[in-house]
C-alpha cells in the first residue's frame, strides 16, 4: 500500500478486514470519483501483472511522470505523443502496469 500512498499520491478511504485472510482497501487520488482497490485474490483468482484495462488521466503527463519518478515510480514506457494525446505507462511493485494520459 505504500507504494500506491507514499509514492502515487492516492489516500487510504477504507481499509477494513473482508474475511480472516483478507482485507479490503479503496484508494482515491485527488478528488476523483474513481476508486482503485487493493485485494488479494485466492489461488484461483487474478495474479499480479496480469493486465490492467484502464488508464489514470491527468493534466500533464510529462509533469506528472516527472513528480512520480522522483518519488520512485519506475516509467516502463517514457512520456510519448501520439494523434490521441501523450501517455505514459508505469508499473507497481508487483510488475502491474498502467497507462498514464491527458484527459
Amino acid at each position: 500500500m505504500k507504494f500506491w500512498t507514499e509514492r502515487a499520491g492516492f489516500r487510504v478511504l477504507t481499509d477494513q478486514p473482508f474475511n480472516d485472510k483478507q482485507r479490503w482497501i479503496e484508494l482515491r487520488v485527488g478528488s476523483s470519483d474513481t476508486r482503485v482497490v487493493l485485494f488479494v485474490f485466492d489461488e484461483q483468482g487474478l495474479k499480479p501483472g496480469m493486465i490492467f484495462n484502464g488508464a489514470f488521466a491527468c493534466d500533464n503527463v510529462e509533469q506528472t511522470c516527472q513528480e512520480l519518478t522522483a518519488k520512485g515510480v519506475e516509467f516502463v514506457t517514457p512520456p510519448t505523443r501520439q494523434p490521441w494525446g501523450m501517455f505514459a505507462i508505469f508499473k507497481d511493485p508487483d510488475d502491474n502496469q498502467f497507462l498514464l494520459s491527458t484527459k
